[in-house]
């Protein structure tokens, strides 16, 4: 069995067992070697972080297909736990463009990978309700045609932006689900009801709930809410920023260097980075 083989059936078997899973989104290989050093099981790539640690806004196109497998690439290649990648819209319109997103994730080494139903316009930001099913659909086929488990998350984006309209966003969910997807997922749910309805709504396919701060739940009460997968987006990558900026505030502003004292220890993060 070939690596990405057996990383497919890794990331397709954390799905299927018992309980909720956090996979947490690296933005390059030195945060994915982090991350796995930790004991995470499976990692999911961010577009908003790529797009930060290249100085670019994220959500306006900033990032291109190749930027994105070129990032994915590195991520793969720093461990050896299963990579799934936010592919945002496929980078295309139409529902080929969607397929052939998912033909060269795999090629990237990538065993899993999102479309969302975002259009990338901010005067029409979601599109139809059967371009997006039809868009899931082209997904669905090129994953099928793989020679491993590719697990396809179809992502409805209502929330998002500004479209608070819960009954739609599970329409679209469970039409994604009818398509064939393999996990479904409606970044920006806001409440333990919400959740819930959107489980319950397409059960027993799995669900991935995006954990970035303001939904107060942990691990555990999400798994008794019957959730199997938990990303957190950009939020490790903001975090990691966070610090950056501050610490770097207090220099520029105070002339003082209370905030290095939080530095992650030299020795701790360079053996990480060892082998």
């Amino acid at each position: 069995m070939d690596a990405q083989t057996l990383r497919a059936q890794t990331f397709k078997s954390l799905h299927e067992r018992a309980g909720a899973f956090v996979i947490p989104n690296p933005w390059d290989a030195g945060s994915a070697k982090m991350l796995a050093a930790l004991g995470f099981e499976a990692l999911a790539t961010t577009s908003a972080g790529l797009a930060f640690s290249l100085g670019r806004p994220d959500a306006e196109g900033a990032n291109s297909l190749s930027d994105t497998l070129d990032n994915a690439r590195g991520i793969v290649m720093a461990t050896p736990l299963p990579v799934a990648a936010d592919l945002e819209n496929g980078f295309d319109h139409s529902p080929a463009g969607c397929a052939e997103a998912i033909r060269r994730a795999a090629e990237a080494g990538l065993v899993g990978g999102s479309i969302e139903d975002a259009s990338g316009h901010a005067d029409d930001p979601i599109y139809a309700f059967n371009h997006a099913v039809e868009r899931v659909e082209a997904a669905v086929v090129a994953a099928r045609d793989l020679s491993f488990p590719f697990m396809l998350t179809a992502r409805a984006e209502n929330l998002l932006h500004g479209r608070l309209d819960l009954p739609d966003t599970i329409r679209r969910l469970q039409a994604f689900a009818e398509a064939g997807a393999d996990v479904l997922y409606a970044p920006g749910l806001r409440t333990r009801e919400e959740i819930e309805a959107v489980v319950k709504a397409v059960a027993p396919k799995p669900v991935n709930v995006l954990m970035a701060g303001g939904v107060n739940l942990s691990v555990a009460e999400l798994g008794e809410l019957g959730v199997k997968r938990i990303s957190v987006g950009s939020a490790l990558a903001r975090a990691a920023y966070g610090a950056f900026y501050r610490a770097a505030e207090e220099i520029r502003g105070q002339g003082t260097f209370v905030a290095l004292d939080q530095a992650i220890p030299f020795a701790r993060i360079n053996q990480m980075f060892k082998g």
